[in-house]
């Protein structure tokens, strides 16, 4: 597992819903994170499967 660059990154990256299965249904689930491609994104909740990616942690600003 990685090691995300802040603890609240930590939380929203690996935040499991017990009520939506499917990440992009669930309001509360608001940063993806791709293991394969070491990706962060930002979920765009508009009924889709679309995020948008980023570079920056919007929590501490560090770089990711």
């Amino acid at each position: 597992m990685k090691k995300h660059c802040c603890v609240d990154m930590a939380y929203h990256a690996n935040f499991e819903c017990d009520i939506h299965k499917n990440p992009f249904k669930c309001p509360d689930k608001i940063i993806i994170f791709d293991e394969k491609d070491n990706d962060y994104g930002l979920i765009i909740h508009d009924g889709g499967t679309s995020s948008i990616g980023i570079s920056f942690c919007p929590w501490c600003g560090s770089e990711i």
